[in-house]
């Protein structure tokens, strides 16, 4: 649901502005692996309290900074967010919905785990459906709100540690390098051992790696 507010200035300016309209606590949503061949993708939600967040300095689309940096904040959001939570989406599950559904039921299961009820739910690029409370896809909403810069971080961080610690449970495949997306040195390791249980069979090169060690 679009809401028409006077948006202020700084990176809280939308979570303000509809607190001001009779719609917060705001809820921020994002993900992460959605383009992985490998992996859960990962779903977060953040409530940032306007008092103590505001302190939080640094907070940007996970994807433009540094792992020290989505390291540090990760632990500062874990701190000082007024809700935080995320869920996991196992790769046969996103093989089994679609990646757009998956994002979809991971979003909304992530906001629905906060301990705090949100008013409104801010999530990048496409609204969340079946939520029940209003909310809104923003354009590059982790770059303009900070809840879901929070979000976005909280997800990556996540993620890139369930991947290192799956490098550790299936060795081979240097999951900890490229946490499971399509590189080079996936494809190759992919090539080399065939797919893992961890591997989304619905993605093509993970196909064709398939049919070579079955042949």
């Amino acid at each position: 649901m679009a809401v028409t507010v006077r948006v202020g200035p700084g990176p809280m300016g939308h979570e303000r502005a509809l607190t001001r309209a009779g719609l917060g606590p705001v809820a921020g949503c994002d993900e992460a692996g959605r383009g992985a061949c490998a992996g859960p993708l990962v779903a977060a939600a953040v409530i940032l309290d306007d008092r103590r967040s505001s302190r939080i300095e640094g907070l940007a689309d996970s994807k433009t900074l540094s792992v020290v940096k989505r390291e540090r904040l990760f632990d500062i959001i874990m701190d000082k967010a007024l809700a935080v939570s995320w869920v996991r989406v196992e790769a046969d599950e996103c093989d089994r919905l679609g990646m757009q559904e998956a994002d979809i039921s991971g979003l909304r299961r992530a906001v629905a785990r906060l301990d705090v009820e949100p008013g409104y739910v801010l999530s990048d690029g496409f609204p969340v459906d079946g939520l029940t409370v209003p909310g809104l896809g923003m354009w590059k909403a982790d770059a303009v709100c900070a809840c879901v810069a929070a979000a976005s971080i909280v997800a990556k961080v996540a993620r890139d540690r369930i991947m290192i610690a799956m490098d550790e449970e299936i060795p081979g495949y240097d999951f900890a390098v490229h946490k499971g997306y399509s590189t080079a040195l996936h494809q190759r390791r992919l090539e080399e051992l065939g797919p893992s249980p961890q591997h989304r069979m619905s993605y093509g090169n993970v196909q064709r790696a398939a049919r070579l060690h079955s042949s």
